[in-house]
């Protein structure tokens, strides 16, 4: 039923201004470092970030986590596997964005499109800054930073 509306309200040329977006912590298991992005244009340019954007109107949540996978990183990530880290929804409800951990066995060299201009694989506590405003605030959260190093352990 809201997949629905959503469509009526799209047909009828009304735009939502809520804004969703998706993005992962693309973690190797076997060096126990994560990928991280640095971005190249836009809003916060020169700040490292993760694999991720904003979901579009066709796409679920999965399917846009792998359509950014594939755009930003250059190709798919076989098998991937995601697990929920949180959902961040902004003060005023018009943005809310779903962050995951994407487990990878062997690190690899991601062919960047325009949105990236360099990365890097580090151990979280390593992390490149400046950082992207939200991974910031994702990995300085303490409920969230305690689960990242339990998934660690595990994984």
């Amino acid at each position: 039923m809201g997949q629905e509306l959503g469509r009526r309200v799209q047909e009828r040329g009304m735009v939502s201004n809520f804004v969703e977006g998706v993005g992962a912590f693309i973690y190797c298991t076997s060096t126990k470092r994560y990928l991280f992005l640095l971005r190249n244009n836009g809003k916060y340019s020169g700040t490292w970030g993760v694999a991720g954007g904003k979901i579009e109107s066709n796409e679920n949540i999965l399917s846009s986590l792998q359509r950014e996978i594939q755009e930003e990183l250059g190709g798919v990530i076989n098998d991937l596997k995601i697990i929920p880290i949180e959902k961040f929804t902004s003060e005023n409800g018009k943005f809310s964005y779903h962050t995951f951990i994407a487990p990878v066995e062997e690190e690899f060299i991601p062919e960047l499109n325009h949105e990236h201009r360099g990365y890097c694989w580090v151990k979280l506590e390593d992390h490149p800054k400046p950082l992207h405003p939200g991974v910031w605030r994702t990995i300085n959260f303490e409920v969230i930073s305690d689960k990242l190093k339990t998934l660690e352990t595990v994984l």
